[in-house]
């Protein structure tokens, strides 16, 4: 069996789920582009707020630790639990390790770049005197870590027709202090607003195309490999977690970082019962 939802977004109990614009439904694969780009744009209002305002990092860690316990309950409850029940065990298991093990490998590649604290919010992200090339490494790496959610708010639009609303939320919670701890460490190392801001524009956007690419890519293609692609991005998703945000949450939130995650995945847990 495939995937079809080209014409129209179906929502519990046969309801129209698309974005409505004067009686029409918008398309779904321009509903993609507008929900991935939607999730990006969290970036850059959380790299406009750190820009601004110098916030406290207790208070940063404490946004990264809650969007760290958002996404992980989704990744669990609409990513890996969706993808074994359509594809099966082995495509969900096979998925999601290479998904990890492909993050990890390209995490390494441009950690030895200068990359490595791109989501710290102190001075441990180099300047670009200390590691020439290290500003294109941070913004190839930001970019590595954006692309796996904004992939499967896509193939959300796959499966179900529609996006959905706790795993959107579970993107757009967890991006704006991604957004807040890795613009005020830019800021640190010397980097300037122009390089700041067209960094995450250009990921937003990109963002937005990710998604587009998910629901494009794979409309109409067997359950089994979108349930591996889900799984794939699933498991880089949880990579990036354990490789980048909780290492900066933990840093400046110390032993309240796991209660702080477990509210965030309590929120998350309950966003998806309640729209389930």
């Amino acid at each position: 069996m495939a995937w079809d939802h080209s014409n129209v977004s179906i929502g519990t109990g046969g309801s129209i789920a698309g974005i409505h614009r004067g009686g029409t439904v918008i398309p779904l694969w321009l509903q993609a582009w507008i929900w991935g780009t939607v999730g990006g744009a969290a970036l850059v209002l959380g790299s406009a707020i750190s820009w601004k305002w110098r916030i406290p990092d207790k208070a940063v860690s404490t946004v990264m630790a809650f969007g760290a316990g958002v996404l992980i309950a989704a990744l669990a409850f609409e990513l890996v639990d969706e993808a074994v029940e359509t594809g099966g065990l082995l495509a969900t298991s096979g998925g999601f390790l290479g998904g990890a093990l492909l993050f990890v490998a390209a995490n390494l590649l441009l950690a030895r770049q200068g990359a490595r604290h791109r989501k710290r919010s102190g001075v441990q992200q180099p300047t670009e005197h200390q590691k020439p090339g290290s500003g294109a490494a941070i913004a190839v790496g930001a970019l590595l870590d954006g692309i796996p959610e904004s992939l499967v708010l896509g193939l959300g639009l796959v499966t179900a027709g529609t996006v959905s609303p706790a795993m959107l939320a579970a993107v757009f919670i967890s991006n704006v202090p991604e957004g807040l701890s890795s613009s005020a460490g830019m800021k640190k190392a010397g980097r300037t607003a122009g390089y700041v801001f067209g960094v995450w524009g250009g990921i937003a956007l990109l963002c937005g195309v990710a998604s587009l690419l998910g629901f494009a890519l794979l409309q109409g293609a067997p359950e089994e490999l979108v349930a591996f692609i889900t799984a794939l991005a699933a498991g880089a998703i949880l990579a990036m977690l354990a490789d980048t945000m909780i290492p900066e949450a933990f840093e400046q939130h110390h032993i309240l970082t796991g209660l702080t995650a477990s509210i965030g995945f309590v929120a998350a847990f309950t966003i998806h019962h309640a729209g389930g």
